[in-house]
This record gives C-alpha cells, structure tokens and sequence, in this order.
C-alpha cells in the first residue's frame, strides 16, 4: 500500500492529500473574485430622520441616515411617497427614484434593508403599501404589499425590480437575488423595472 499508519495517525504523504483535496473544495465553494454580499438595516422612521423646510399639511421631505455616508430621501405629497438616495439631499432629489411615483396612494415601510458587497452598498430594499381602489374595506382602500429594489451609486439611483409580497412567499429572497444580480448592471432610463416572482394584485397596481 502507499500509504502507512502509525500510531493511528495519517502519514506525511495522505495528510498532504487531504490538505489539497479539501483546498479544492474550498476553491469550488469560493471562486475567485467572489465578493461577500449582506444586509444591514436603517430606519426611515420620522423620530430618526430630519425634516426638510417646513412642512404642511399635504407634502412633507425627510432626510434618514444610510450607510456609507449615504442619505435617504422620503417625500410625501398628496398620499403618496417617493424614496431616493444620495450623498446629499440635493443629488437624492435628482435622481430617477425622486421623480417615481405610483399612481394609487401609498406610503413606504420605515425599515429599509441595504444589501452591501464588501462593506460598500449597492441597492436596498424597502416594503411599501399600494392602496386598492378596487379592494374597499371598512377604513377604505386595502393596502396591498409590495418590496422595491433600487440601485444605488455609483451611477444613477432608480427601481430595479418589484415583488409582490402578497403573492410569493419567499419575497424577500426574492428581492435580495434581485437585487444582488440586477441592481449593479441596471441601465436606469433604458432598462425596464422586472416584477420578480409571481404576480399580483400590487404588482399591478405599481406598473402603469
């Protein structure tokens, strides 16, 4: 045999093949250039965002801390919100996302997940309720769920994808691979926002 025991323990020679066998595997496991991809979370909740001018009674503009020394940009005008990102409020204001409105009323979730790769983030992922007009409960329009991707800078800052999280169970995955595959690539102005998973009521109501 070419390999001995002794003592119970391997030899040189097939303790050195274990060792490159199972570097191997790690390499299959890990290619190269593989980045490390996670989520961390902020808050878009008024008590920890900044108000902008002065507020009245139909519009508000908030400014919430992000990660990276990015700021997220909340507006509200006739029930209905827009969400950007920027370095400032001024360049948030700019961009796609701050001109992108659903047409039913809606609001946008107070939580807002960052997908980051190697510490850097690159789209987030943010829950909104898209009022039914056609769906009336007791209090009015029912809210129907929906997870936004948007892309992030470099470049500009627009939606990428939508998930309707009343219709997929697995929705947040969903918009996490979404968002992890597409938002870097995504050519805001040239290419259209993909509903990701199956379809539903809110997804409908998003699109025009």
């Amino acid at each position: 045999m070419s390999e001995s025991f002794s003592h119970g323990s391997f030899s040189h020679d097939a303790t050195v093949r274990i060792g490159v066998a199972l570097l191997l595997c790690w390499t299959c496991l890990n290619p190269a250039g593989a980045e490390p991809i996670a989520s961390a979370y902020t808050s878009a909740a008024e008590k920890d965002c900044r108000t902008i001018g002065k507020p009245d009674n139909d519009s508000s503009t908030q400014s919430c801390p992000g990660k990276d020394g990015l700021i997220v940009l909340v507006n509200e005008g006739d029930l209905r919100q827009t969400v950007s990102v920027g370095r400032t409020v001024g360049a948030a204001a700019k961009e796609p996302a701050a001109q992108t409105w659903f047409g039913p009323f809606n609001s946008a979730g107070k939580t807002i997940e960052w997908r980051m790769a190697d510490g850097k983030p690159f789209a987030i992922i943010q829950r909104w309720q898209i009022a039914d007009n056609d769906d009336q409960g007791k209090k009015g329009p029912k809210d129907k769920p929906l997870l936004v991707v948007t892309r992030l800078p470099p470049g500009p800052v627009c939606h990428v994808a939508y998930v309707d999280a009343a219709a997929n169970p697995n929705a947040n995955e969903l918009a996490r691979q979404a968002a992890d595959e597409s938002a870097r690539g995504f050519a805001c102005g040239k290419d259209k926002v993909k509903v990701i998973g199956t379809r539903g009521r809110a997804t409908d109501l998003a699109l025009p």
